[in-house]
């Protein structure tokens, strides 16, 4: 009972972190592993328990979505949902051994992208004066989404962020503008990633976990939809930093015998 209160706890501090702009990962891939999963089966978990927020944020927006480039918004969603299905294949054929030693340097480059990923962008942006709908041509667009789409199947972490800060280097696409078809793509890639992992992963071999980060997710997705429209951002970004950074240097400490 204490290890799903724990994950319970866990799933609603992530769904709303994701809420109010990311970072969910951080908190629930360690909340599954300290419950006894192994990291590849709570990778793969955390990541069901993500999709129903996913979706009913894909839902909400759905009258919002504009094409992103010069590709249809068909084309973008085939290659995130092709490229979150290799991702999960990767995860799960990949020897365990590889994936637990990336797992600090996954973190690791998430929390960097949190950190620093909207901010370069802006720079970038500025300093070429790029335009929504110039810079990268349709197919260089679809392969680096598809790249980040296979990332976000094998791990996630921050991938909506990266999402937007490739739109915004290559394309110079604001921010605001992107956010639906972000949410969309996100969602497409955890669905696919989703499917395989119902299939093939371990993900099922513990229910009552499961379950438990599944509606500690919806309920804390659910509470950090309104917690986002009444903190500052500044003071919820840097939550999500902390936490990001804390989790990296922990697992830092883990593989180096530190902790």
């Amino acid at each position: 009972m204490t290890e799903i209160a724990l994950v319970l706890l866990a799933g609603a501090v992530a769904g709303t972190l994701n809420a109010v702009g990311g970072g969910g990962t951080f908190v629930a891939l360690p909340a599954l592993v300290a419950a006894g999963l192994s990291p590849v089966t709570a990778n793969a978990s955390s990541t069901i328990a993500l999709v129903p927020g996913a979706l009913a944020g894909a839902w909400v927006y759905r009258r919002e979505l504009t094409p992103v480039g010069g590709t249809s918004t068909t084309s973008l969603t085939a290659v995130s949902v092709i490229g979150g299905a290799v991702g999960a294949g990767l995860l799960l054929t990949l020897p365990t051994a590889s994936f637990s030693a990336a797992v600090p340097w996954l973190l690791a480059f998430a929390t960097l992208v949190l950190a620093f990923g909207r901010p370069f962008s802006r720079a970038l942006s500025a300093a070429t004066g790029r335009s929504a709908g110039t810079g990268m041509s349709a197919r260089a667009l679809l392969i680096a989404q598809f790249v980040l789409a296979v990332y976000g199947g094998y791990f996630g972490g921050a991938i909506g962020i990266m999402m937007l800060a490739l739109w915004s280097i290559g394309l110079g696409l604001d921010t605001a503008a992107g956010n639906a078809m972000r949410i969309a793509q996100v969602a497409a890639v955890y669905l696919s990633a989703t499917t395989l992992f119902l299939v093939a992963s371990d993900a099922l071999g513990r229910p009552l976990i499961l379950t438990a980060m599944l509606f500690g997710g919806v309920a804390g997705g659910f509470a950090g939809a309104h917690l986002a429209r009444r903190l500052p951002a500044r003071f919820l970004r840097g939550t999500i930093l902390t936490v990001a950074v804390t989790m990296t240097v922990l697992y830092f400490l883990r593989a180096t015998g530190g902790g």
